[in-house]
């Protein structure tokens, strides 16, 4: 299930509870064991208005730090997989995050050397696709970060086997290829391509929130109460709330013109021939 536990603060105080407290995750700690450390734990980062939230082998969050009452809070992806590439793990992938357009939101986490952990870096590379940097001095040995250290031995023997008919010629780069990433996915590492569709589908399924129009009238009536009591929120504590700009019509924008407009334009020059013609 994923509970955002963080309530909005509406920017009356910056400070937020943790999101992290007692996470369960030990059903999802597959990879280098010296990073498993990193579970039940949480980082964050505060980026313009935005602050972000990074919980190693749980989720990525992202809470708005403005005084807009519909202020978003919200996930930016849950624990999915490792992306790995030449035998390394390259970053951990964060899938099937809050409904964004037609798909789900995602975030990639790059792991690189750093003198303590921190979330150093959040920006969004394409709509709704976050890119994370996290430093870790868990990562700085050169083979800190390398798979076939992290496999039981089982998966290393059969790696073993791959390589050497591989050698031996007895299989295409092609098959190779696909041999590892099988080894891979039995890992746990990552995901077959069915698990991943499947995650993709829900992910686009979960803006199709109002089955019947009762459901549709009852989140109506909740959302009304909701914004009443922001409104009352914000007039205790006296910020300032707009309310729509109500919509003028085309003589409005262009403005009236009345006959002391064209008095006025008569005494700066005008002969007045304007409207007297034959």
């Amino acid at each position: 299930m994923k509970v955002v536990e963080e309530p909005n603060t509406f920017g009356l105080h910056s400070r937020t509870r943790a999101l992290c407290a007692g996470l369960s995750v030990a059903h999802s700690l597959l990879g280098p064991a010296h990073l498993l450390r990193l579970a039940g734990k949480c980082y964050s980062l505060v980026e313009s208005t935005y602050k972000y939230e990074f919980c190693p082998f749980h989720n990525v969050t992202q809470h708005e730090q403005t005084f807009r009452w519909n202020a978003y809070s919200g996930i930016l992806g849950i624990w999915h997989e490792w992306e790995i590439a030449n035998n390394t793990f390259r970053g951990m992938w964060m899938r099937d995050g809050d409904s964004c357009h037609s798909r789900s939101r995602q975030s990639k986490v790059e792991l690189t050397c750093g003198k303590s952990n921190r979330l150093a870096h959040v920006f969004e590379p394409s709509t709704c696709v976050y890119a994370l940097t996290f430093e870790t001095p868990l990562v700085c040995h050169p083979h800190s970060l390398l798979v076939y250290p992290a496999l039981p031995t089982a998966l290393q023997q059969r790696w073993d086997q791959v390589e050497q008919d591989l050698a031996d010629e007895l299989i295409t780069s092609q098959g190779y290829e696909k041999l590892l990433r099988t080894l891979f996915e039995d890992a746990g590492y990552l995901k077959t391509p069915e698990e991943s569709e499947s995650a993709q589908q829900e992910g686009g399924a979960k803006g199709l929130v109002f089955e019947t129009l009762e459901n549709c009238n009852k989140a109506h009536k909740a959302l009304s109460k909701e914004i009443k009591r922001l409104k009352s929120v914000l007039t205790q504590h006296g910020i300032p709330y707009m309310k729509p700009a109500v919509e003028t019509s085309s003589s409005e924008h262009l403005g009236a013109r009345t006959p002391t407009d064209r008095t006025a334009e008569q005494l700066r020059g005008d002969p007045g021939l304007r409207g007297n013609t034959l």
